[in-house]
């Protein structure tokens, strides 16, 4: 249990308790207690948190709301603990005031619990399948994917942190529509690579970027003119399998580059080689969720709500991507038994959410354990213009550019400070520049600041010590006080991100922290004549440097010493 969950605990049992005392007495015509929320108000000097108890309860009690708080503040036991006054407010919120002896408990804890403060066990334990970028193994890498992989890689860091059991996955494509497109373009830039542009026609729908002219070049070098004669699917297969390990190598690499590892490498080939896909239309069709209609296997996806059915095997005995898909989550949810899968996908296959969810729960899956993350698309912008071709190779600008650019760092963290529905501006030039302004170097700045103390001090003989020979009573300043209670929060930010599915949570609190800590150092001298004070503050220091660096690990973010 974190201190928060702690401190709002207490205030709840003395509400609950005051609520009992005043129905038993006869003071209050209420026999049930209301769901009421414990906030805490946004003006400090109403205290630090309050109840709403009062509100909710008037119209079963027949009473005005601030009678009603009256009452249950005359019927408040709080001797003993942490709550030092409770008084009633506007038209009957009930304020409760802190001993901020309570917060320093945060400086102790931090102490034990190191790198691993943050962590809870509010997930118990639960699988979780987490598929990010998952891009078509067919060419580099865009901002969709960059986009996608810093939401992911973060959103399965949190979820670890709050206690559940992750898997990282990457659901490869090398099966379908996509690869047969690679391979005809393919087998197009060889023959043109040995006969010459105007010798082949290139098909209008293929893939026309470079690596693919440059792949066929290379086989071209290698192989010569072996495979000029041979059957086109003979030459196609040569040529996917000369590729497209190449691409996903390239992929790992890239990923890698971008501080992205994942657990599993899915491949869709498998569901195709193992039967798989034509067992899951089987089960749809015995559930009685398929027709047959001009060759075609259809699923009834009508029979859920939605437009029109789909298609699962297409006349020629070909399996849709859908089948595949369905195949695929089914392997994930049922076969390998995760409670939940949780999927991020571009905002442009939004269509796509509920036709899975009826598959699945076709296939007598709670729909529920599939969720859906779509993601908006990035605008870049420099000098408030739109970007979207490379400096350096005049193309458009792929994960590699970005990140050879602008670094991981602000990579990851730009991406995250906004919701994955939101469209989001990325400023290029506030991402590099080394002021206050841009986001990630003002907390990168605020560790450096914090390693750049302690060491000035432990140069002058003053070291940070642990909690027990410490007098933390003497942290009594607001600002202080301000910033153990930030200190506090991020469990319970952990917490909330990972119900939210929402890393951009833990990018606002970063930053929410690191403006905590500039105003403690700027309003609290911590090398200052008072030792037992210095002490304390030095150890609030350190604490806070703790804290912001496990926040930017979540957000795989490095805590630079020096700036």
């Amino acid at each position: 249990m974190t201190l928060y969950e702690d401190i709002t605990g207490l205030v709840r049992n003395v509400t609950d308790g005051a609520i009992h005392s005043a129905n038993q007495k006869g003071e209050l015509a209420a026999s049930s207690v209301p769901d009421y929320l414990i906030e805490e108000p946004k003006d400090k000097n109403f205290g630090d948190f309050s109840v709403n108890a009062a509100m909710l309860m008037a119209k079963q009690a027949k009473r005005a709301p601030r009678d009603i708080a009256d009452i249950l503040v005359s019927n408040m036991d709080y001797a003993d603990t942490y709550i030092k006054e409770v008084s009633v407010a506007g038209p009957g919120f009930i304020n409760f005031k802190l001993d901020p002896a309570y917060v320093t408990q945060i400086l102790s804890t931090i102490e034990a619990e190191k790198d691993q403060f943050g962590q809870t066990n509010f997930g118990g334990g639960k699988k979780v399948n987490v598929e990010f970028v998952s891009a078509n193994p067919t060419g580099p890498m865009h901002m969709g994917n960059a986009r996608g992989g810093a939401l992911g890689d973060c959103l399965a860091n949190i979820l670890r942190l709050a206690g559940f059991d992750v898997t990282k996955e990457f659901y490869v494509n090398d099966a379908g529509n996509q690869i047969e497109k690679l391979a005809v373009s393919l087998a197009a830039r060889y023959k043109q690579a040995l006969l010459g542009e105007d010798a082949v026609e290139f098909p209008e729908d293929g893939y026309h970027g470079d690596d693919v002219r440059k792949h066929a070049e290379n086989f071209a070098k290698e192989h010569g003119d072996r495979f000029l004669n041979v059957p086109e699917e003979e030459l196609k297969a040569a040529l996917i399998d000369a590729t497209l390990y190449k691409n996903i190598d390239a992929m790992k690499d890239g990923l890698s580059d971008y501080g992205i590892h994942y657990d599993v490498w899915f491949h869709e080939s498998k569901l195709h080689e193992n039967g798989d896909i034509l067992k899951t239309v089987e089960e749809l069709t015995e559930r009685g969720y398929t027709y047959e209609q001009e060759g075609a296997i259809w699923f009834k996806a009508t029979e859920f709500g939605l437009e029109k059915d789909d298609v699962l095997v297409r006349a020629n005995g070909f399996v849709t991507y859908f089948a595949a898909n369905i195949a695929y989550h089914k392997n994930k949810l049922a076969s390998r038994g995760f409670d939940t899968a949780i999927d991020i996908w571009g905002a442009d296959h939004h269509g796509h959410v509920a036709r899975l969810k009826a598959a699945m729960q076709a296939l007598g899956i709670e729909p529920d354990r599939l969720e859906i993350i779509l993601m908006q698309l990035v605008r870049l912008v420099r000098d408030g213009e739109a970007v979207r071709m490379s400096k350096r190779t005049g193309k458009a600008i792929t994960l590699g550019d970005l990140l050879e650019e602008i670094g991981v760092d602000a990579a990851r963290f730009f991406f995250n400070m906004r919701q994955a529905n939101s469209h989001f501006e990325f400023d290029l030039e506030l991402a590099v520049s080394q002021s206050s302004d841009n986001p990630v170097f003002y907390v990168q700045y605020a560790h450096a600041r914090i390693c750049g103390i302690i060491n000035m001090l432990a140069n002058k003989g003053v070291s940070v010590k642990n909690c027990d020979g410490l007098s933390l009573t003497r942290l009594t300043d607001p600002k202080e006080i301000d910033l153990m209670k930030e200190l506090a929060r991020f469990p319970e930010e952990i917490k909330l991100a990972a119900v939210a599915r929402d890393p951009s949570k833990i990018t606002k609190y970063t930053m929410e922290l690191a403006t905590a800590f500039h105003g403690f150092y700027s309003a609290c001298k911590v090398d200052c004549e008072d030792t037992s004070l210095a002490e304390a503050r030095l150890k609030l220091v350190s604490a806070t440097g703790q804290v912001i660096q496990n926040a930017l690990a979540v957000l795989g973010i490095s805590a630079p010493r020096h700036m």
